[in-house]
């Protein structure tokens, strides 16, 4: 009799993705991690899904601009800690480096939607 193991499946780009913050984003997420214990967890969780699949999959995903080599996407977080899916997070996608660049996050019961002017400020220093 065999046995088998079923793992998870390794990320194409696993030794070359990037991970990336605007210095915008970690004041965020600092101030969220607060009141948000699970946070850090669920962003490392969450990580592990856009490697596989870097724009997404499903519902849950939201393509908000896209170009020949990069693409900025609008995202649910799950947090633990709020029992629901009520954080996002916009994050950009440079197809040529494989690099995320998180841009924004933010829970949903305090702003309702994202810092548009933000993204544009990134467009414009990226391209």
């Amino acid at each position: 009799m065999s046995m088998f193991f079923i793992g998870r499946k390794k990320p194409r780009f696993a030794s070359m993705s990037h991970f990336n913050q605007l210095p915008e984003f970690e004041k965020e997420l600092k101030r969220l991690e607060k009141k948000y214990p699970s946070l850090s967890d669920d962003l490392k969780r969450f990580e592990g899904i856009i490697e596989l699949n870097p724009v997404g999959i499903g519902t849950n995903f939201v393509t908000v601009h896209h170009s020949s080599n990069l693409k900025i996407v609008k995202a649910r977080l799950a947090c633990k800690s709020l029992r629901d899916r009520s954080m996002r997070i916009i994050y950009a996608y440079h197809n040529d480096a494989v690099t995320f660049v998180y841009i924004e996050i933010y829970f949903k019961g305090d702003k309702e939607n994202e810092n548009r002017e933000r993204i544009k400020n990134y467009l414009k220093s990226v391209l």
